[in-house]
């Protein structure tokens, strides 16, 4: 799994080595928080480790494949949760720069494909195999913190049903879309009044969940006739039901 040293990367950590997978997970700088992770996983009777990897850089990724198959012997289950983004309001277009554009959109779509092209024959060889992507509310509605974002979470979703096709009936690919995920270090960023908002808007009173984000996923793992699908998270607001 990407992004194992995060709020929702740890939760779905520990909710896949609760259900008897081990965990291998990625990090990008934060060591400390991914060993922590790691931790949790192994407390829980799993194997687990901690792989340092930038998902824009292919011989990242490669070195990343050999060090997982080769300590694991197998892999089938890939987490695309790793991510990157930027607070640039819709109407600042000059603010979005190309460069920040080419990052958002390698990171958040580019990383992604990679890694499930580089895992794709250790994911087939058993038949069984199951990617998951995490992307984002902001991929179904023109929300989020940039427009960039908004459009790399919406091409992962696309990303993910193309995959489906590409991958059957050796690998299902599946799709979470969380909103404001509070209790996490981002959704602390967020100012209280907008919190409060995003509430208002949810039919449950309430905002998504890292832990039900993680159960999600582990849904999706056990699945056998689930594919090229997305499911939100986000307490219910309208504008992410379809």
């Amino acid at each position: 799994m990407t992004g194992g040293s995060g709020d929702i990367g740890t939760a779905i950590a520990k909710a896949l080595a609760a259900s008897g997978a081990d965990v291998v997970i990625s990090y990008a700088g934060d060591a400390r928080r991914a060993e922590a992770t790691v931790s949790a996983v192994q407390q829980l009777g799993r194997k687990s480790a901690a792989v340092q990897l930038d998902q824009r850089d292919q011989n990242s990724i490669k070195s990343c494949v050999a060090e997982v198959t080769g300590a694991f012997g197998r892999v089938d289950i890939l987490v695309n949760n790793a991510a990157w983004n930027i607070g640039i309001p819709f109407r600042q277009l000059d603010d979005l720069t190309a460069d920040i554009w080419d990052r958002l959109l390698e990171t958040n779509l580019r990383g992604p494909f990679l890694l499930s092209q580089a895992f794709a024959t250790e994911l087939r060889r058993h038949k069984r195999g199951r990617i998951v992507n995490i992307a984002s509310i902001a991929g179904i509605t023109p929300a989020g913190s940039s427009i960039g974002y908004a459009c790399s979470k919406a091409a992962l979703i696309h990303l993910t049903h193309c995959l489906a096709v590409a991958l059957g009936p050796d690998v299902s690919v599946n799709c979470v879309a969380p909103g404001l995920v509070e209790g996490t270090r981002m959704a602390d960023r967020v100012p209280e009044e907008l919190k409060k908002g995003a509430r208002a808007q949810t039919v449950l009173g309430k905002t998504g969940s890292a832990d039900d984000i993680a159960q999600q996923v582990v849904t999706f793992c056990r699945a056998d006739s689930v594919t090229g699908q997305t499911v939100v998270v986000d307490g219910g607001m309208p504008v992410g039901m379809r």
